[in-house]
C-alpha cells in the first residue's frame, strides 16, 4: 500500500529525473497543501519525456539542453494540448527548431507583482510560528533545517531577471510576530530593491511594506517608519493571520482595527493595499481569508486600490473532484465567484483588482478548462484592465513558463459560447502581463521596453545567454509524492 510524503520539488526532480520545461505537478510555497499529481499530469510528463528523448537525439544535443530551449518549452505545450485539448497556440514544428522564439514579443512589458525570496540564513517554516507551536502541517518541515540557498537573493535575481522575460517585479513578503522570525522583513525587501536597481541602473524592482493592524496602534508607527525609511510602494496584509494580544485575525472593513490603517495609508500617499485572499493558510482562521470584507472597505475608501492576491482562489482539489466525470463550469468556483459578484453587484466599484499569483500557475497545468473559466469570469466581471499578473515565484522557479503559458493560452470556444467570454487577444494579454500594474504603480512601461545600455541586468542577461548557460528548470516549493 502506497503512502504520501512531502518533498521539495527540486529533490523530487533529481530522484526521478523529472525535470521538465514546465511543472507537471502543483507546487506549494507551504501556504497551501499541494495537489497530488493527477492522471492527466502524469500523461503530460510521459509525453514530454518521450518528445525530449526523441527530439534531442534528432538535434544531436543533450536532454537537458533540449528541455531548456524554446523547442523544449513548445514540446511541453504540445503535450498539454494532446492531453487536455487545444488550449495553447503551438505547432509541432516548434518542437524541432527555433520557431518558438519568433512568438516572443521583443518589447512586451511584463510586470510581476508577486515574487519572493528568503533572507539568508532564514527559513520559510518560521513564517507561521509552527516550529514554536509544534503544529507541523507539513511533516517534512520537522526534518528541514532551512539550508535553502536556492531561494536566497542570488538565485532570485537569476530566476526572475536572467531566466525570464520579466521587466519589473514587486518583491513581496508576509507578516510575522517579529522581524527576527520573518523570512524577509520590509527593510530587507527594500535592500534587495535598492541592490537590483543599482545593478540595473534603472528601476527593475519595487518593494512592498507589511501591515498588521491587529497588532494594535504600534503598527501605525511602523507604517510611518516603512513609508519614510524603506520608502515602500504598496502594503501587503494577511487578514487571516492572528496577531496581537490576544492573537486574532482581522477584517479590512473593521472600522476600529483596519480603518485607522487605511486612513494612515491615505495620509502617507500609498494607494495600493494588497491583501492575501483565498488559499487559506494553515494556522489562520478560514473565514477571514474570504474576500467578503473587501466590498465595504473599497466603498468607504474609493481613492485606494484594493488588490486581491490569488484572486481569492480557495483551493483546486474540490473543484477537480466535482469535475472528475464532467467539468461543470456552471459550478460555483469557490471564492473567485464571490469576488466577482462584488463587482457585478456594484459596477461602480472600480478600485478592486484581481491578482493571479499561484492561481494561474495551479490551474493552467491541472485543468486548462477551469483556467479559462476563471480568467473569463474575472475579465467579464472586472474588465481586462483590472486583472494583474503575478507568479508567486521563486517558489515556482523561473516565471518564464507561466509567462509563456499566458501568451499561448486561448479562451475555449465552448466557454465563449456558453458564458459570453471574450477571446484572449494579444492586447488583453499585454494588459494583464504588465500594463495594468504599471498604471497602478505609476511606472512608465516605455522606459523598460528597450533597456538603456547602462541597464546592467539586461547586459548580464545577454552575457549569461551568450555563454551558453541554461535555465535550471527547477521549482523550489513542495510537492506530494507517493512512496
Amino acid at each position: 500500500m502506497s503512502s504520501r510524503r512531502w518533498t521539495r520539488k527540486w529533490a523530487h526532480d533529481v530522484e526521478t529525473d523529472g525535470f521538465s520545461p514546465l511543472p507537471t505537478q502543483v507546487v506549494s510555497n507551504e501556504e497551501y497543501v499541494p495537489l497530488d499529481q493527477t492522471l492527466e499530469q502524469r500523461r503530460v510528463a510521459a509525453l514530454v519525456a518521450e518528445t525530449v528523448w526523441r527530439n534531442s537525439r534528432h538535434l544531436g544535443i543533450s536532454r537537458r539542453q533540449f528541455m531548456s530551449s524554446s523547442a523544449g518549452m513548445a514540446s511541453a505545450f504540445l503535450a498539454l494540448n494532446t492531453v487536455f485539448g487545444r488550449f495553447f497556440e503551438v505547432e509541432p514544428v516548434e518542437a524541432l527548431e527555433s520557431a518558438a522564439d519568433e512568438r516572443r514579443p521583443s518589447d512586451q512589458f511584463v510586470f510581476d507583482i508577486q515574487t519572493h525570496h528568503v533572507a539568508a540564513p532564514r527559513q520559510f517554516p518560521q513564517i507561521l510560528g509552527m516550529r514554536r507551536t509544534g503544529r507541523f502541517w507539513n511533516p517534512a518541515l520537522e526534518r528541514d533545517r532551512g539550508t535553502m540557498e536556492d531561494v536566497y537573493l542570488e538565485n532570485y535575481i537569476k530566476e526572475i531577471f536572467l531566466d525570464s522575460d520579466t521587466t519589473v517585479a514587486v518583491l513581496s513578503g508576509i507578516p510575522s510576530a517579529t522581524d527576527a522570525s520573518n523570512i524577509l522583513p520590509p527593510d530587507m525587501m527594500a535592500q534587495t530593491r535598492d541592490l537590483v536597481n543599482r545593478l540595473a541602473a534603472s528601476q527593475r524592482l519595487v518593494a512592498h511594506g507589511l501591515v498588521t493592524p491587529n497588532k494594535g496602534p504600534q503598527d501605525l508607527d511602523e507604517m510611518r517608519r516603512q513609508a519614510a525609511d524603506p520608502q515602500i510602494s504598496a502594503w501587503k496584509g494577511y487578514t487571516g493571520l492572528p496577531f496581537g494580544s490576544p492573537p486574532k485575525p482581522w477584517r479590512i472593513d473593521d472600522e476600529k482595527v483596519a480603518y485607522p490603517m487605511l486612513e494612515a495609508s491615505r495620509r502617507l500617499g500609498i494607494k495600493n493595499i494588497c491583501l492575501h485572499k483565498g488559499l487559506p493558510l494553515q494556522g489562520g482562521v478560514e473565514e477571514f481569508w474570504h474576500p467578503r470584507d473587501i466590498e465595504r472597505a473599497a466603498s468607504d475608501f474609493p481613492d485606494l486600490n484594493f488588490i486581491v492576491y490569488h484572486a481569492a482562489f480557495h483551493s483546486l482539489r474540490p473543484l477537480l473532484e466535482a469535475a472528475r466525470d464532467e467539468f461543470r463550469t456552471t459550478a460555483h468556483v469557490n471564492w473567485v465567484t464571490d469576488l466577482c459578484e462584488i463587482r457585478r453587484r456594484k459596477p461602480g466599484l472600480t478600485n478592486i483588482y484581481a491578482e493571479l499569483g499561484s492561481t494561474f500557475g495551479q490551474m493552467v497545468i491541472t485543468s486548462p478548462m477551469l483556467c479559462g473559466h476563471v480568467l473569463g469570469m474575472l475579465i467579464q466581471s472586472f474588465g481586462a484592465d483590472h486583472v494583474l499578473w503575478g507568479t508567486d515565484s521563486i517558489w515556482w522557479g523561473s516565471p518564464q513558463w507561466q509567462i509563456e503559458a499566458l501568451r499561448r493560452f486561448t479562451m475555449p470556444e465552448s466557454l465563449i459560447k456558453r458564458f459570453g467570454y471574450q477571446p484572449l487577444t494579444s492586447p488583453v494579454k499585454a494588459q494583464i502581463l504588465g500594463l495594468n500594474a504599471a498604471r497602478l504603480y505609476g511606472i512608465d512601461p516605455a522606459l523598460h521596453r528597450n533597456p538603456v545600455p547602462s541597464d546592467y541586468v539586461s547586459k548580464l542577461k545577454a552575457a549569461y545567454r551568450d555563454e551558453g548557460a541554461r535555465p535550471s528548470l527547477t521549482q523550489y516549493g513542495w510537492v506530494l509524492e507517493e512512496v
